[in-house]
């Protein structure tokens, strides 16, 4: 049997004792000291024990520390007389665990002394009743964000998805609440407009799931990130290509908005260098490395340090093996541009394949779609296995009428490469799984469409991460 000491005094002391003997377990025995004793209802007197003294008293508390108390918690109104109780507990008790109300900044350096700030409990708890902010769970688990329930809106791009196609790396739906009921899920629950769903995972991963949840057309490159970044490598591409290619990345820069950060490596040409400067501007930055650095781990450390959400390449940099699996580790969108101009694309056009990952990354793409003004085509090869790619084309059809963006499926007898080789105005829009990290020589005689990117890479495409 564990034996609790409380101290207490005045309207918060009052209501918190009862809350202990509406919820207290048998476990406990309560010891509680007043300097004025109230009347509560329904005690258990085998598991609650009351005293009328003031703890200010060394005297008095003394002959009750005689016992073993496992902690102390105080609840009291006078700053003094909660500094002279943890004085008089310590000149008797020297580690014995104490809890405080801390009504008053109060600071102690003491390992074993908790002070619980009253104005930060009242203030989080408030904020818990704002609009659009996570609500966290603040005394469950570490209390660090890791348990949060997010109200799903209506135009958010979760509706009508299968829990089982959303990539759930570092976090877990682990429920629903739905018209005030609870649903456990499962793979083939479908997530629906004012769903109330309960979240755990790292904090930090659950803030971007939060934003990917909350978040409406507009918003790319989020959730992966809030900038832009331009990767060339001086090395392979010429002047008049690096020229033409900025040209291009500016273009995509003044769709998505955001800040365009031009990363230059291995700048051996210096007219080149002057002419990537003169694009300095309030939004675009210029960063030439002229060191030889790791360009992996110096990759890495740029998309943290201004957390970019969109890489964009040309089609050597993709081309090449190690690069490419840095981008794919780097788990952000990629845009691949190609020998041709931005300003005359008007489709987005997805190749539907045998699995669900286009699902996983629908509201990326009507995102894209939405920002570049593009039309989005699905292209259905009928030669293929149907019932999942039936699956992908109701959800895309959902969240069409969503967002109110139209799309249009077309259905191939033939393979669709062969029909998008014939067509010029489109951006091929693709999941970027580690399947893509492959030698191009080991797809020669695949089938899957998603392999077979590099046969379309004379047109520009971008690349979506399935995870967020």
């Amino acid at each position: 049997m564990k034996k609790i000491l409380i101290i207490g005094d005045g309207e918060v002391s009052k209501h918190f004792i009862n809350r202990i003997i509406d919820t207290h377990t048998s476990e406990n025995i309560y010891y509680v000291v007043e300097t004025k004793a109230k009347k509560y209802k329904n005690v258990n007197p085998s598991r609650f024990k009351f005293y009328e003294f003031d703890p200010t008293s060394l005297y008095k508390l003394a002959n009750l520390l005689k016992m073993e108390f496992v902690q102390v918690i105080i609840v009291m109104d006078s700053k003094m007389d909660v500094q002279y109780t943890i004085k008089n507990i310590r000149s008797i008790k020297k580690q014995l665990r104490i809890i405080v109300l801390n009504k008053w900044k109060l600071e102690n350096e003491d390992s074993n002394v908790v002070l619980i700030d009253s104005n930060e409990i009242l203030s989080s708890r408030l904020i818990d009743y704002l609009p659009n902010v996570p609500v966290i769970a603040q005394n469950v688990g570490i209390g660090e964000g890791e348990i949060m329930e997010v109200l799903v809106p209506f135009g958010s791009s979760f509706i009508y998805k299968h829990i089982g196609v959303i990539e759930q790396k570092e976090w877990r739906i682990v429920a629903i609440y739905r018209n005030r009921k609870l649903i456990m899920p499962n793979r083939r629950r479908m997530i629906q407009p004012n769903d109330l769903l309960l979240l755990v995972g790292d904090p930090t991963v659950l803030k971007s799931v939060y934003r990917a949840i909350k978040r409406e057309l507009g918003q790319f490159p989020e959730p992966f990130g809030s900038n832009l970044y331009l990767y060339l490598d001086m090395d392979i591409l010429d002047l008049k290509t690096v020229e033409d290619f900025i040209k291009r990345a500016i273009f995509i820069h003044d769709k998505l908005g955001h800040t365009l950060i031009i990363r230059v490596v291995n700048p051996s040409d210096f007219d080149v260098v002057w002419m990537i400067k003169k694009y300095r501007a309030e939004n675009i930055v210029i960063d030439i490395n002229y060191d030889a650095t790791d360009l992996k781990q110096s990759l890495f450390n740029d998309i943290k340090t201004y957390h970019i959400g969109l890489v964009i390449v040309s089609n050597e940099i993709f081309d090449d093996y190690e690069m490419r699996t840095t981008l794919f580790e780097a788990q952000v969108p990629v845009f691949k541009i190609a020998d041709r101009e931005l300003s005359s694309v008007k489709d987005a056009s997805i190749i539907l394949g045998d699995n669900r990952d286009l699902e996983k990354i629908s509201s990326t793409i009507f995102d894209v779609a939405e920002q570049m003004s593009l039309h989005i085509e699905l292209y259905n090869y009928m030669n293929e296995h149907q019932e999942a790619k039936e699956q992908v084309i109701e959800h895309y059809y959902n969240l069409a009428s969503i967002f109110s963006k139209s799309i249009k499926v077309i259905k191939e007898s033939e393979n669709p490469i062969k029909k998008l080789k014939q067509k010029d105005d489109f951006i091929q829009i693709i999941p970027f799984t580690k399947k893509l990290t492959k030698r191009k020589i080991y797809s020669i005689l695949s089938t899957d469409s998603e392999r077979l990117y590099h046969k379309l890479d004379a047109n520009h495409q971008i690349f979506i991460p399935v995870q967020i």
